[in-house]
């Protein structure tokens, strides 16, 4: 499935870059996506084997008001090929790969307590500095790391919390024994 929704989402991608559009229909898509999350019975339509394929295009023409020509013909493509319910993942690749386009990296900061702002700004700064890229920084607090820093770059994770050193001192130790 992934390599489905890798391959439309590069299709998707590289038609809305030489279209010049890659930006708006990033957020239409998203936003297509995110009302797919919130409506069941949208989704039950568009999902469901007992629809036929043109009857699911009519409905994403009556669903879907004002989007760019480019997503709609795609989203059409979807129903006919019986692919819409890839649809979560295309869109995961396509965000990724607009990102990556736009120079723009996540980046987690999880500590035990919540961190003081200008803390995890200096933090999101460092890594801008370090990969030139624009940092999207998410603050979260997970007690179960004790203490210290769990930093998540990209798909990169930097475990400096008490509760990772723990877990290696008991590891040293049971294999000493």
């Amino acid at each position: 499935m992934e390599e489905i929704a890798r391959v439309y989402a590069d299709a998707l991608f590289r038609a809305a870059k030489e279209d010049d559009k890659l930006d708006v229909i990033q957020q239409q898509l998203a936003q297509f996506v995110g009302a797919l999350r919130d409506d069941r019975d949208l989704k039950l339509f568009l999902f469901s084997p007992y629809f036929s394929s043109q009857e699911k295009r009519d409905g994403l023409r009556r669903a879907i008001d004002g989007a760019e020509p480019e997503l709609l013909n795609f989203l059409e493509l979807l129903a006919e090929k019986h692919r819409l319910p890839v649809i979560f993942r295309i869109e995961r690749q396509f965000e990724q790969m607009w990102k990556s386009e736009k120079g723009r990296l996540d980046v987690i900061v999880t500590s035990a307590v919540d961190l003081d702002p200008e803390i995890s700004d200096r933090i999101g700064s460092e890594i801008e500095k370090q990969t030139g890229r624009t940092v999207e920084l998410q603050r979260r607090v997970d007690n179960d790391i004790l203490g210290g820093l769990v930093v998540q770059v990209g798909n990169m994770v930097l475990d400096a919390s008490v509760r990772n050193r723990l877990d290696k001192l008991r590891k040293s130790v049971a294999g000493a024994a």
